[in-house]
């Protein structure tokens, strides 16, 4: 997990691991239970940065810093995340990712533009990220440079989400969903929603059912917490892992978002359930990648199987339309990184240019305060001792094009040049 070359002086940093980037064995030991951003702020808080944050989600974990060696701060970072976690360094390392200079600040607007996400386009991680934000502002790790940085990455989201119809896929998909769930349940209101699991679409989704009229929505996770935590979120109740089979017996519409690698709805349960309702059918939404939910239950007499890929095409916004909404995102994405690195570089230039103002007005002091001196011989001497220096540079540098390049490029030497051919010809010509 070797962080890539800096490109600034002091420069953005990530570490991280995230549902899309580990195995099935590492996704359900890392998000198993919700992370806690605060126990993460407070690793940074100890390890003494001072520019610094921690996102922490469903489907990711992340440290970011501000440092001048890229590589040195992934590697305390990528320990600090181990620790945290209990993960051995090794394994982040080999499953992990880390970014360094342009290409954290590349990640960063693309998470926050919903480009890094499982389902791209889905609503939540924005907000999700700005919670992570305020919690790091509060504990005083957030300083201006990381904060115009964020604040950038904001900004960009919501071009992509007002500029490209990257965000109508994830509002296109519940949209179809709900269409089915009518035509197969009629008046929702009358009908009970289950939700297994809790990734971002899953919870998205049954979001969207409780505010089509879903009035019993029964939130379930291996642990309880978790599920108590996001009933609460949704107004909603919750029940026990070990009462699954019971629960969806009970579900009308059941959406799944565990994606652990295995089949949390199997084709038998899935039977059971049926059974248990005499024939009632349910409508499983399967919003986990990779899938929760064995293909073979959509063979069963009054079960209805859809996962996103299927919702896509019900709603007419199949993968080449998806595709398209990205390439437009990233094409904004790419503008705005362009626009946000000529800012930072103009504004690391500023005290540079200060410094040299600083330098010329001392010099044009010396050479007012030497004597009596008319314009002539003042404006000689100041330019003499403006040039004394640069020269002495140029001289030790003898051979190297690239200085004297910059050089005639930053007091634009080929341009006066240019000027005088253009003079020389037109005073030949009578002009």
């Amino acid at each position: 997990m070797a962080a890539e070359p800096s490109i600034h002086s002091k420069d953005l940093v990530i570490v991280g691991v995230s549902e899309r980037s580990v195995g099935a064995a590492l996704r359900e030991r890392l998000f198993a239970e919700d992370p806690d951003p605060g126990v993460l702020l407070d690793r940074l808080a100890a390890a003494g940065a001072t520019d610094a944050l921690a996102i922490a989600t469903c489907e990711r974990i992340e440290l970011l810093t501000l440092a001048e060696d890229g590589a040195a701060a992934a590697g305390r970072l990528s320990g600090l995340l181990a620790e945290a976690t209990g993960v051995p360094e090794d394994v982040l390392d080999a499953e992990g990712y880390s970014h360094a200079g342009e290409a954290a600040l590349r990640h960063l607007f693309a998470v926050a533009a919903s480009l890094d996400s499982r389902t791209v386009g889905e609503p939540q991680v924005l907000g999700q990220i700005k919670d992570c934000h305020r919690r790091a502002a509060a504990a005083g790790r957030v300083g201006p440079a990381l904060e115009a940085i964020l604040q950038a990455s904001y900004a960009t989201a919501k071009r992509v989400r007002s500029e490209t119809p990257l965000a109508e896929q994830p509002v296109s998909i519940a949209a179809a969903a709900l269409a089915v769930a009518r035509d197969l349940h009629g008046d929702l209101a009358e009908r009970r929603a289950l939700l297994i699991g809790l990734g971002e679409m899953g919870e998205f989704m049954a979001g969207e059912l409780l505010a089509a009229g879903v009035e019993d929505l029964v939130v379930m996770h291996p642990s309880l917490d978790r599920a108590e935590s996001v009933a609460e979120r949704l107004g909603c109740h919750f029940r026990p892992w070990t009462e699954l089979a019971e629960a969806l017996a009970q579900a009308d519409i059941v959406v799944s978002a565990v994606g652990t690698g295995r089949f949390t709805v199997t084709a038998e349960l899935a039977a059971a359930a049926l059974k248990a309702r005499r024939r009632e059918p349910i409508f499983f939404i399967d919003t986990a990648v990779p899938g929760d939910i064995e293909a073979s239950v959509d063979d069963l007499d009054d079960a209805f199987l859809y996962d996103l890929e299927d919702l896509e095409r019900f709603a007419l916004r199949g993968r080449a339309t998806r595709e398209a909404a990205a390439a437009a995102a990233w094409q904004v994405l790419e503008r705005d990184l362009a626009a946000f690195r000529r800012q930072r570089s103009e504004r690391a230039a500023v005290p540079a240019v200060a410094a040299l103002r600083r330098h010329f007005e001392a010099l044009r002091e010396e050479v007012l305060g030497a004597g009596r001196l008319d314009a002539e011989q003042a404006t000689r001497r100041l330019i003499n001792r403006l040039l004394h220096d640069p020269s002495e540079v140029l001289r030790e540098a003898a051979g190297d094009d690239g200085l004297e390049r910059a050089l005639r490029r930053l007091f634009r030497l080929d341009d006066e040049a240019a000027g005088e051919d253009r003079k020389g010809s037109d005073e030949e010509n009578g002009a």
